[in-house]
């Protein structure tokens, strides 16, 4: 499946991963590329380099999630490929619990919904590492068992049963990915901030880093530019069609050890840090397989070294 000339979708398109991938979309040539949003996370800033590179961009200020409004956007744009990459992420959901769920599944539902009623050929549904909850064993495949922690993970873990639901009962033409812990330039560094901007902005204030728990929970760490790249070449093989692709690297990195690669890289090895009680549902390990998106696409996706974390942390000093 070729993407040029084809008119493109991405909802949550101004976010961190979604700006990303637009980024990574216009390079394919599409006819149209359009990207819903409501600037709930997601800004213009993070489109600015999308919209000089591509001046015709189309952006909607909307909720993905309202169906009568999708429907007329589907309409009117004529969608061959949605990625359904909109979200509300894990932390408003540890504030937020039931407006997170809500949100999400009607995400994702409208999604389905459009492809199932023809306005949208193929869906991409973007879900998370977080639905797979702490490892059972390691690296964990696309078969690991789903088991959330959190009320964002359950609310994942419902979309890839919604998705999947649509599948068997309507034969809609998909497949879902679920991305690992993804770092790099635009990931949020506000009120609900990952933990790589909010380690790199309490180096630069000056303020001790907290690490909940004993810090030796582990993620599986990959670069933001790189998911885009895997997600563009999942979307183009047919094979993928169907099926839950892990988007991961296979290496699993310990929260301390994550510290002290930023801090090294910052020039401040020594920058002091504290421990304080574990947050509620914490993901104790999560180390994917990337077996099955090699298969497919023959790629690999980058981890975190200090060459990614470099350009993360003088893209957050040039943006502070």
């Amino acid at each position: 499946m070729e993407l040029q000339g084809k008119n493109i979708l991405v909802t949550g398109g101004a976010g961190f991963i979604g700006s990303n991938l637009v980024d990574r979309l216009i390079e394919e040539k599409p006819n149209s590329l359009i990207v819903v949003d409501s600037f709930f996370l997601g800004s213009e800033e993070n489109l600015a380099e999308a919209k000089s590179l591509y001046p015709d961009l189309k952006i909607y200020r909307v909720n993905a999630a309202n169906l009568g409004v999708m429907l007329q956007i589907a309409k009117m744009e004529k969608i061959d490929v949605l990625f359904d990459m909109a979200t509300v992420p894990l932390p408003t959901s540890l504030t937020f619990p039931t407006w997170t769920i809500e949100n999400n599944v009607g995400l994702v539902t409208t999604s389905c919904e459009l492809v199932r009623q023809g306005y949208v050929g193929t869906l991409l549904y973007c879900s998370s590492s977080e639905a797979l909850g702490s490892a059972l064993y390691a690296p964990m495949d696309e078969d690991h068992p789903l088991n959330p922690r959190t009320p964002y993970a359950a609310s994942k873990t419902a979309g890839e049963h919604i998705v999947k639901s649509y599948l068997r009962t309507y034969g809609i033409d998909m497949v879902i990915v679920r991305p690992f812990n993804n770092f790099g330039p635009r990931q949020n560094k506000g009120s609900y901030a990952g933990v790589i901007p909010i380690i790199i902005n309490r180096i630069q204030q000056g303020i001790p880093i907290e690490i909940f728990g004993d810090g030796e929970q582990s993620r599986d760490f990959i670069f933001v530019k790189s998911t885009a790249e895997a997600m563009v070449r999942i979307i183009k093989n047919e094979e993928t069609r169907g099926r839950t692709v892990n988007v991961a690297s296979g290496k699993e990195t310990t929260i301390n050890n994550l510290v002290d690669l930023i801090a090294r890289v910052m020039g401040k090895p020594d920058f002091p840090r504290y421990h304080s009680d574990p947050r509620p549902g914490e993901v104790l390990r999560l180390c994917g397989s990337a077996k099955l998106l090699k298969q497919l696409t023959g790629y690999e996706v980058k981890s975190i070294d200090p060459d990614t974390l470099a350009e993360t942390i003088d893209w957050y000093i040039k943006h502070e």
